[in-house]
C-alpha cells in the first residue's frame, strides 16, 4: 500500500567550521561498515507545544547546527582509499568538513499521534518517519552520517534520528540526543560534551588498514524482512516478581543470584525458542550487547563518542532450555556476563585486528536471539522543551526475526520496554503462549494482559 507519508523539502546542516578535518576510525568502528543506520525516534503531542510547527522546526534546525559544533563527525562524509605504495587493503575515515546532515520535513497525510501508539503491532507507516530505510553505513561516502526527519501529524510529530553505526553506537547515539535537546531548550553549556579521540588498543597503527581490494568484498545489502513488531511493557512490579521467582529457583539448585535484566532477557530466549518450535536437540542461543566503556581498566569515558559495543553469547539445546526455568538460562547468561572483563575484551579486539572482519546481518543465525539497546538509556529524559515524548519508536533498520530491543519505560519508574521483531508465524505463536502465562498468573501485570 502507498505510504501516508510525503517529504516535503531537506536542507543541510553544518556546524561552523574550525573543527579537525579528519577521524580515523577504530576496530568496533570499522567493523559496522556493512551494518545498518540506527534509528530511533521521538513522538511528540502538539497540545505540549506552545508555538507554530514551522518555529519549532527553525529552531530545530539552528539548534542542531549547534550541536553539530561539539558532534562535528556527524556532519562529514566517509571516505575510502587504496593504500599508496600498491599493496593491498584499504583505508577508510571521516572527512569531517564535507557534506552536512540532512533535515528532512515531512507530512504523514491522515495520521494522528494515536495511529502510531495505539496499534497493537507496529503500523508499516511507522518505517517512513525516518531517513535512510535498510541504508548501511558504507552509503555514507555519498548519503549524510545524521539525518532527520519531522514528520508532521494530524495533533503531533515524529522526530526521527538516523545514525551511521560507524560514527557511534547505542550510548553515542543517546548522548547526542541528549545534548541537542540540551541546546534546542537553551541549556549552555551541554552536560555531556562528547570524547571524539578514538580508542585503539594498545600498540595498534592508525589508521586501520582492511584486508580488501574492493569495498565489494564485504558489503551486504539485505532486503526488507517480513516481521511482525510488537511493544510489551513489564511494569516494575512484574520484573520484581519474575527476578523473585528466577531466584527462588537458583537458591534451591544452588546457582548465581541473576539481575532483573537476565531475568527479562532469559524469558525473551525461552518464549521465543518456545514460538519457534525448534527440535529438542536443536542448538538455540541468546546474544546480549554490551557497551564496553565501563569495563576497562581504567574505564572508557562514558561520553566517549564512537563504538565500543560487543556481544556475549550463551548457547544450549532446545530440550535444556525449556525443560528447565528462568532462573537457570539466567544463570548462564549470569556466568557469562561475569567473565566478561577487560582482559576478554582487549583479546577480542586484538584478535579482531589479526584478522579484520565486517559484520553483516547474515550473521545473526535464525536459531538465536539477539537482545540490543537499554533501559538505562535515558531515552525519555531527552527535553527538547516540549515535555516528555509520548513514545519512542524505531525504523526498519537492523531488524530480523528475533531481534529484541530494551527500552526503559515511559514513567522512569523501573518499568521496561521491549520491542520484539518475529516472523509472522513465530510471533502468533509467541502472543498465544503469553497469553496462557498472563492467565495462569506467573507474569501479573504486563502489557500483553490487555
Amino acid at each position: 500500500m502507498p505510504s501516508p507519508v510525503r517529504r516535503i523539502s531537506t536542507c543541510s546542516v553544518s556546524p561552523p567550521s574550525g573543527h579537525p578535518p579528519r577521524i580515523d576510525l577504530a576496530s568496533w568502528d570499522l567493523s559496522m561498515l556493512s551494518a545498518q543506520y540506527i534509528q530511533k525516534g521521538h513522538l511528540f503531542s502538539m497540545s505540549d507545544v506552545s508555538c507554530r510547527l514551522d518555529d519549532v522546526i527553525d529552531h530545530l534546525q539552528n539548534s542542531l547546527a549547534q550541536a553539530l559544533l561539539h558532534f562535528y563527525p556527524l556532519a562529514g562524509r566517509l571516505v575510502t582509499e587504496k593504500p599508496r605504495d600498491g599493496t593491498k587493503g584499504l583505508f577508510t575515515y571521516i572527512d569531517c568538513s564535507a557534506g552536512g546532515a540532512d533535515f528532512v520535513r515531512s507530512v504523514a497525510d491522515g495520521i494522528s499521534v494515536a495511529d502510531v501508539v495505539e496499534p497493537f503491532y507496529t503500523p508499516s507507516f511507522v518505517k517512513d518517519l525516518f531517513c535512510l530505510d535498510l541504508a548501511i553505513c558504507y552509503d555514507a561516502h555519498n548519503d549524510p552520517l545524521l539525518a532527520i526527519q519531522l514528520t508532521e501529524l494530524v495533533d503531533g510529530f515524529f522526530l526521527g534520528i538516523s545514525l551511521n553505526h560507524v560514527v557511534g553506537d547505542g550510548t553515542a547515539f543517546w548522548n547526542f540526543v541528549t545534548a541537542w535537546a540540551e541546546i534546542n531548550r537553551g541549556v549552555d553549556p551541554i552536560s555531556r560534551p562528547p570524547v571524539l579521540d578514538r580508542w585503539f588498543v594498545d600498540g595498534t597503527s592508525i589508521p586501520i588498514k582492511l584486508p580488501y581490494n574492493e569495498p565489494e568484498e564485504y558489503i551486504l545489502r539485505p532486503k526488507a524482512p517480513n516481521l511482525k513488531e510488537v511493544f510489551f511493557l513489564f511494569p516494575f512490579e512484574s520484573i520484581a516478581h519474575l527476578r523473585e521467582r528466577a531466584n527462588d529457583e537458583n537458591r534451591k539448585a544452588g546457582e548465581p543470584t541473576i539481575s532483573s535484566f537476565q531475568a527479562l532477557a532469559s524469558l525473551m530466549w525461552r518464549s521465543i525458542t518456545r514460538a519457534r518450535k525448534f527440535p529438542e536437540n536443536e542448538t538455540v542461543g541468546c546474544r546480549l550487547a554490551f557497551d564496553n566503556r565501563s569495563r576497562f581498566r581504567p574505564p572508557l569515558s562514558p561520553d566517549y563518542f564512537g563504538n565500543t559495543v560487543y556481544a556475549v553469547y550463551a548457547a544450549t539445546t532446545v530440550g535444556e532450555l525449556l525443560s528447565h526455568g528462568i532462573g537457570w538460562a539466567g544463570a548462564m547468561l549470569n556466568r557469562i556476563v561475569r567473565s566478561y572483563t577487560d582482559v576478554e575484551i582487549r583479546g577480542k579486539v586484538d584478535k579482531w585486528m589479526d584478522a579484520p572482519s565486517i559484520y553483516t546481518l547474515a550473521m545473526f543465525d535464525a536459531q538465536s536471539i539477539h537482545i540490543g539497546s537499554s533501559p538505562r538509556y535515558d531515552m525519555y529524559g531527552c527535553n527538547f522543551g516540549w515535555g516528555k515524548a509520548l513514545a519512542i519508536r524505531t525504523g526498519i533498520n537492523n531488524k530480523f526475526d528475533g531481534k529484541v530491543s530494551a527500552f526503559p519505560g515511559r514513567e522512569g519508574d523501573g518499568s521496561v520496554e521491549f520491542e520484539i521483531c518475529l516472523s509472522p508465524e513465530h510471533m502468533n505463536n509467541l502472543l498465544k503462549d503469553w497469553t496462557k502465562t498472563v492467565s495462569m498468573g506467573l507474569i501479573p501485570g504486563s502489557s500483553w494482559a490487555e
